[in-house]
């Protein structure tokens, strides 16, 4: 990345860089500082992934995702400049990202890292602040079987004497321990800074002297949330002499900041609910956002995962709100489960509740829209494979 970051000249941006690193939570962060930025007239660069239903949803600038002549524009310097060297797929891609951002003339990028942090092709360049939303069990094979082991390969993104953000409320240790061995000026969750809700309506925020008041709860659902949007003031604070944020700003940013596949809630009867919860740590979050749902009829799950997660762990936590599983094969990539191993998966976890197999996600979710009644609800949770699949339908059968 950097021999090639070289060859382009683009190795040291002309603009700020803010690195989101995370097990979840990160597109909903990166969704918020850059509604925030954008709110606050700033001309920002957003670089997400995986994406869920076209490539180029991943390179944004100024809320406008990059066109198909721009990025084949971009590829072919790539192609050009790397000579020998080889290149994986989302090395490529972040390189079109940093590409698009230098011709854009952005002010501000919003980088979301792929996997881990320390050794991600997004870690190529240095950031100005860096936030890492949450520390939980994933990717094992690459990072590591323990928050520990996991939490320092995220905090990797900590730069000499720039601030890090961590938003977990109970981070592991190697957060704090790579922090000092880097020179990172951390910033850690109820010890920098704090949320407090109203009783009602609002929250509060701070850090030290610093206090923002009557704050609107994210447009993103759930509680967890407000982890989230804790981290992304926090970023702002840090940044405030470089990048400031107003509270104003603020406030537009965390109502106009929406993500797709994020619990997100179809219009109409049944209650249909997207959400990409892929791992242990996310399906709890989901699990108990549902909670909070209220539903008289039955809890229907559209659901398929890649075979290398840990699906016994994820299905557990629905164990009391799902009354009937419609489980699908991934056939889409080769880490997909089939519906065989979805279903084992789901008897291992000790969940006695119907189970109906499926080729694709799509027969999966036509037969619950089927079952369903308008009082019921449907849940299509798993693999962002599969809620593309889902999101890519004509809008009838949705």
């Amino acid at each position: 990345m950097h021999a090639v970051l070289d060859r382009l000249k683009l190795r040291r941006p002309g603009y700020r860089v803010i690195t989101v690193t995370g097990t979840n939570g990160k597109g909903s962060a990166v969704a918020m500082l850059e509604a925030c930025l954008r709110a606050a007239g700033y001309r920002v660069g957003t670089y997400t992934s995986p994406h869920l239903i076209k490539y180029n949803e991943r390179v944004r600038v100024d809320g406008m995702d990059a066109t198909d002549a721009a990025l084949c524009a971009a590829f072919e310097r790539i192609e050009s400049a790397r000579g020998e060297i080889p290149l994986t797929y989302f090395e490529f891609g972040t390189l079109a990202a940093f590409d698009q951002f230098a011709r854009a003339g952005i002010n501000v990028a919003v980088l979301e890292v792929g996997l881990g942090g320390r050794l991600d092709a997004v870690n190529a360049i240095d950031a100005d602040a860096a936030m890492v939303t949450s520390i939980g069990i994933d990717h094992v094979q690459w990072l590591g079987d323990t928050r520990e082991a996991i939490g320092r390969e995220k905090a990797g993104v900590f730069r000499k004497d720039r601030p890090a953000i961590c938003a977990d409320p109970e981070p592991p240790a190697s957060i704090a321990a790579v922090a000092r061995e880097t020179g990172a000026r951390l910033y850690q969750r109820n010890r920098d800074f704090s949320v407090e809700r109203g009783e009602t309506t609002g929250w509060t925020w701070r850090a030290g002297s610093a206090v923002r008041a009557g704050l609107p709860f994210p447009a993103l659902r759930g509680d967890y949330q407000l982890d989230n949007a804790a981290g992304v003031l926090m970023v702002f604070e840090t940044l405030r002499d470089v990048l400031p944020v107003s509270q104003a700003h603020i406030r537009e940013g965390l109502l106009a900041a929406v993500v797709p596949g994020r619990f997100q809630v179809l219009p109409g009867l049944p209650v249909r609910v997207l959400d990409v919860a892929h791992n242990p740590d996310a399906v709890r979050v989901l699990a108990r956002t549902l909670k909070q749902q209220t539903v008289t009829g039955r809890t229907l799950a559209v659901f398929g995962m890649l075979r290398d997660k840990d699906m016994v762990g994820a299905v557990h936590s629905m164990r009391d709100i799902v009354d009937a599983w419609y489980v699908t094969s991934l056939g889409t990539t080769e880490r997909g489960a089939t519906a065989e191993e979805v279903t084992q998966a789901i008897a291992r976890a000790g969940l006695n509740k119907p189970v109906t197999p499926f080729n694709d996600a799509r027969a999966a979710y036509a037969a619950a829209r089927r079952d369903a009644g308008p009082a019921d609800r449907i849940v299509v949770f798993g693999s962002f494979y599969m809620v593309s699949d889902i999101l890519s339908l004509p809008k009838k059968d949705l």
